[in-house]
């Protein structure tokens, strides 16, 4: 009897303690659902002879959650649109609806693209094409069903002995996986260059580069490579880089500037690496890149000064230059910008650039004095690349005060907003 009874007191000792076990151990959560996708492939024929791309828009949709697409277009540049399902062109704006299961929508792109009366910001020779993705897929609002999102390739079909330099993770097939986690629609943007080129790539601070032009363009490829291995890992401490950064340029007719865009840059052949103000013009377009924003109201000056001051920042840290070389850099660019009396102008020149370098000095050192040195601009910085949006005045002191903890009424309204004496 007193076996059993013991027997039986093991028994349930034994359950009480495997249900025990069971209610501490972590039970295994539900897995949120994925929404559901479609796939797209943008394929895009060059045809230099016509300066033209001829541009396929495929989406294949077994779930049929795809519903229609509206691009708004420039009627000079995209034309030609027709497609399966229905297609109404209207006089700025295009509208697909494909039929169930997906279709395809095809359509002209004229590359050509004067930016003032005698240079192009985009160019087709019989050697080689220059021009932005949004060139060829202009801005789109899509309607899908359960927020689905987009898993989008790019497919180039390129004359013979045509290469390609594009900020793209590469596939096989001549053909680029189309990535934007923050869109639903993924597109292709950034700079395109395409054509018999001239190329170096190369891992630097953790980005896959890539620096390209046309073959015989004069582009210093070489001084570029440099110039960004000696300077990506300074910015790098500053704020995340992108995973990749294309670099392209050409010579005239093109334009004599640079022009940033996702996680790529124009440069012009001719642009210095480093300016006689002791600026870069290639490090104020990476910049550009790194922040990811355009300029809201009011805010024109702070992304111009954010990138003009950072060009130098990322030479003195780097030890490119010298700190009294910087410091004699400083005050070039103040004589540059003493005669300005307002900064939040639409549209910054180079003497309200000059002036905002200043301006955001004068914030870096408020910055350290209300933190108690605990904080400075490189955390407004830090705090604008990792959330990008449109930096107007107003969300540039926002970041900035909740970076210094303080308010910093005294900066803004009255080095900001209040000409100087």
């Amino acid at each position: 009897m007193r076996r059993r009874l013991a027997a039986l007191a093991l028994v349930v000792s034994c359950a009480f303690a495997t249900a025990s076990a069971r209610a501490q151990s972590p039970q295994p959560q539900p897995q949120p659902e994925l929404a559901p996708s479609y796939d797209v492939r943008f394929e895009v024929r060059i045809v230099p002879t016509e300066k033209t791309a001829h541009v396929a828009l495929h989406v294949t949709d077994p779930a049929n959650v795809f519903r229609s697409l509206r691009f708004r277009v420039d009627p000079e540049r995209q034309l030609a649109f027709r497609g399966d399902g229905h297609v109404l062109v209207e006089e700025a704006s295009v509208a697909w609806t494909p039929p169930r299961g997906g279709g395809v929508l095809h359509y002209a792109v004229r590359i050509d693209h004067l930016r003032d009366e005698s240079s192009y910001d985009a160019r087709c020779t019989r050697s080689f094409a220059l021009l932005r993705g949004d060139d060829l897929v202009p801005p789109a609002r899509v309607r899908t069903e359960d927020r689905a999102q987009s898993k989008a390739v790019l497919q180039l079909v390129l004359p013979q002995g045509w290469s390609a330099v594009l900020p793209y993770a590469p596939l096989d097939d001549d053909s680029w996986s189309i990535d934007r986690p923050e869109r639903r629609f993924d597109r292709p943007v950034g700079w395109l260059l395409l054509g018999r080129l001239g190329v170096l790539r190369e891992r630097v601070a953790g980005v896959h580069l890539a620096i390209g032009a046309p073959v015989g363009n004069g582009m210093r490829r070489q001084d570029l490579l440099a110039l960004l291995r000696w300077t990506l890992p300074a910015l790098r401490k500053i704020a995340p880089l992108p995973d990749r950064l294309a670099l392209v340029g050409a010579a005239d007719p093109m334009w004599r500037g640079g022009l940033s865009a996702p996680r790529s840059a124009y440069l012009h052949a001719s642009l210095p690496l480093i300016a006689d103000d002791v600026t870069s013009p290639v490090l104020h377009e990476v910049m550009h890149v790194l922040l990811r924003a355009r300029a809201g109201p009011g805010g024109d000056w702070a992304v111009e000064g954010l990138a003009e001051l950072y060009s130098l920042e990322a030479l003195v840290r780097s030890k490119t230059i010298s700190k009294r070389r910087y410091e004699r850099g400083l005050e070039r660019i103040a004589e540059k910008g003493r005669g300005v009396k307002r900064v939040t102008v639409p549209q910054s020149s180079s003497a309200t650039t000059a002036r905002a370098v200043g301006l955001l000095r004068e914030l870096d050192q408020e910055i350290r004095r209300v933190s108690g040195g605990r904080k400075n601009l490189d955390d407004v910085v830090r705090a604008l690349v990792e959330a990008p949006q449109a930096i107007s005045l107003a969300q540039f002191r926002t970041v900035s005060e909740r970076v210094a903890g303080a308010n910093l009424a005294i900066f803004f309204d009255q080095s900001v907003l209040e000409p100087p004496d």
